[in-house]
């Protein structure tokens, strides 16, 4: 089946009009392992696009030269562009990296007593069950650094044993001795109440202290200690970096607090970041959510009538890796659980699933002869063979120019001049010549193994989730998603794909339709039918007085406020939950019976009609609009 195309036009970045943007206007900054991208629409809805080279070492110059490489684009100085900038948006992988790279700061951890190796025991899970003879991730506090208390809260949140204090002082001096940066503190059941850990938190007189309810109030001893590890690890580096770039971007014009993308879609203000520098593993990636609800609404005007409206599929592949992202009905999914570099991480983000394959990844010949593409890739430093840039393995771009998929000479708004006969040479020495085919074999092969890894990355977040990928349409966005987007969507029965304007600054232009988004957990357990009513509005009421606080810091009034409210369910002795919206906060029990049993269905094929379903948390999203951005070319899509 032939997948039907739908493309729009080019932005101002790619076309020789000169028009400049009207004032006041918007920017999105992504960046990407490969490139930083920079996104730029007025008031009008017209778009400007830049994309420079990332800078592994120091992101924020990338980020600084994008904004000097739009200025030059339009005309204007680097002060203008910044001081008429009403929202600017940031993304990064910063803290992505800082973990896969080991570069977090040195943490030291307080524990209830008895339980200082919990982080170490962890769960023993495994993401490869067979797989048994991989080591775990190195754990991030050795157990000298790990340290516990007397005292402990009970599972119903009584005081079991008042808190010892008696330790702390000679426990911070010990840390200090050893060059400890930041603290994590994490003891038991202050999922239910945290008492004692705000008592310990304000005894340390230390700059970086992370409390573990306060980063990820749920139940689950590891999860949260390992999430508070994570936190504290991350906060020195990620927070530092975040108010640096906010004061240069300041120095240089810009008047307005910059934002940045959680990993749940929502931006928040670095402030509310700086206790929580966790919540953006996920920030570049994350953004798709905003650029999906952009081309939702451009889809469903398009094929209005028909179904499936709102049901969207994002592939979009960079450089470095492929992310993809199911938007069903208009909503996208989210979860609590996230391994990043092996470290467990539980903290409210977008159900995204994400594979090593982009434009640079690199493709080889195994010691068994077989042909192999990924996960590892060129980076942006040297990059593709055909970059010129010291690159000698072949990767899918260059395989892209061998086919003529892209042509030789500058490319990327002239960032980038593609070698021919670099990419010819690699391909030939490293595939090729070891598999006795010509290059154009050799390339064709890279680009057939390539696309099969897509298709599974997103069978795996379609069909393993229950979802039909033939009532979707198939968004092929990134800088080589358009060249793979039709292939997918056939092996997918995919009917349509989506060829976004900007396809390569994806993430970017999402940044600049997020709203400001807060998440709000309170534990509670107990039975659907006998759990009282009270409990569950006094449960929600408490969040929503916390939510309405966190947003009013963000600026906005209650009535600017939109609030969700969900309830997690499961059955007895079920591991997963699954989150069913609650109109209003109150509690109907029939209809959330229904909402859980259908979900139920879809997910595992049948429903326990009438079993035991049990309440473990509250949940609550509060959101904030920061304004309609009507794209111009929206409606010539």
């Amino acid at each position: 089946m032939r997948a039907m195309i739908i493309t729009m036009p080019q932005s101002h970045s790619d076309s020789n009009e000169i028009k400049r943007p009207v004032a006041p206007w918007r920017i999105g900054v992504d960046v990407g392992g490969t490139f930083t991208d920079l996104v730029l629409a007025d008031s009008g809805g017209e778009v400007w696009v830049a994309k420079v080279p990332s800078v592994p070492a120091d992101p924020s110059e990338g980020v600084l030269a994008a904004v000097q490489r739009i200025a030059v684009d339009l005309g204007l100085p680097k002060s203008e562009i910044l001081n008429k900038c009403s929202l600017f948006v940031h993304g990064s992988t910063v803290a992505t990296n800082t973990m896969l790279e080991g570069k977090g700061a040195k943490v030291g951890l307080i524990t209830t007593e008895g339980f200082r190796d919990s982080l170490e025991i962890r769960r023993g899970l495994r993401s490869d069950q067979w797989n048994h003879r991989e080591p775990y991730a190195p754990v991030l506090v050795p157990r000298f650094l790990r340290r516990s208390v007397a005292g402990r809260i009970d599972a119903d949140g009584s005081e079991y044993e008042p808190l010892d204090t008696s330790l702390v002082n000679e426990i911070v001096s010990d840390f200090r001795e050893h060059g400890v940066e930041a603290i994590a503190i994490a003891l038991l059941n202050s999922f239910v109440d945290d008492t004692h850990e705000r008592q310990l938190a304000e005894l340390i007189d230390e700059e970086w202290v992370t409390r573990s309810a306060e980063v990820s109030p749920l139940m689950g001893e590891y999860e949260r200690t390992s999430t508070a590890v994570v936190n504290a690890a991350l906060s020195p580096r990620i927070v530092k970096y975040l108010k640096s770039l906010d004061t240069e971007l300041t120095s240089e014009g810009l008047t307005k607090p910059i934002l940045l993308v959680q990993s749940n879609g929502g931006a928040a203000s670095v402030e509310q970041l700086a206790s929580k520098p966790v919540n953006l593993l996920l920030s570049g990636p994350a953004a798709a959510v905003g650029a999906l609800n952009l081309y939702r609404r451009s889809v469903d005007r398009t094929f209005s009538g028909e179904e499936n409206q709102g049901n969207l599929i994002s592939m979009e592949i960079g450089g470095t890796s492929c992310d993809v992202l199911l938007m069903s009905k208009g909503e996208v999914a989210t979860r609590d659980d996230i391994d990043i570099a092996g470290y467990h991480v539980s903290t409210p983000a977008i159900d995204i699933h994400t594979i090593g394959a982009g434009g640079g990844t690199i493709a080889g010949v195994d010691d068994a002869g077989l042909l192999f593409v990924g996960p590892e890739g060129a980076g942006a430093d040297p990059g593709p063979a055909c970059y010129g840039s010291g690159g000698t393995l072949p990767t899918v771009t260059d395989a892209h120019l061998v086919l003529g998929r892209l042509r030789p000479g500058k490319s990327a708004g002239g960032t980038l001049d593609l070698d021919l006969d670099k990419a010819r040479e690699a391909i030939d020495i490293h595939v090729a010549q070891k598999l006795k085919m010509s290059v154009e074999e050799a390339a064709a092969g890279i680009i057939e193994l390539v696309e099969q890894h897509l298709l599974s990355a997103v069978e795996h977040i379609s069909i393993e989730r229950g979802h039909s990928p033939r009532k979707f349409t198939l968004v092929a966005a990134g800088g080589a998603g358009p060249m793979h987007g039709s292939s997918v969507a056939a092996g997918l029965g995919c009917a349509r794909v989506h060829v976004p304007r900007d396809a390569g600054a994806l993430c970017a232009i999402g940044m600049l339709h997020a709203d400001v988004r807060q998440d709000f957990t309170r534990f509670l357990l107990g039975s659907l039918d006998e759990l009282p009513t009270s409990e569950v509005a006094e449960g929600f009421n408490a969040l929503r007085e916390r939510a309405l606080e966190v947003m009013g810091h963000e600026g906005f009034a209650p009535a600017e406020v939109s609030l969700a409210y969900e309830l997690e369910l499961h059955h007895p002795g079920q591991l997963w939950s699954i989150r069913v919206t609650v109109d209003e906060g109150q509690l109907d029990r029939k209809a959330v019976r229904s909402a859980f049993e259908g979900e139920y269905r879809r997910l595992y094929g049948h429903a326990q009609d009438e079993g035991t379903i049990m309440i473990s948390s509250l949940r609550l999203t509060a959101r904030g609009s920061t304004g309609e951005v009507e794209m111009a070319s929206d409606d010539r899509s």
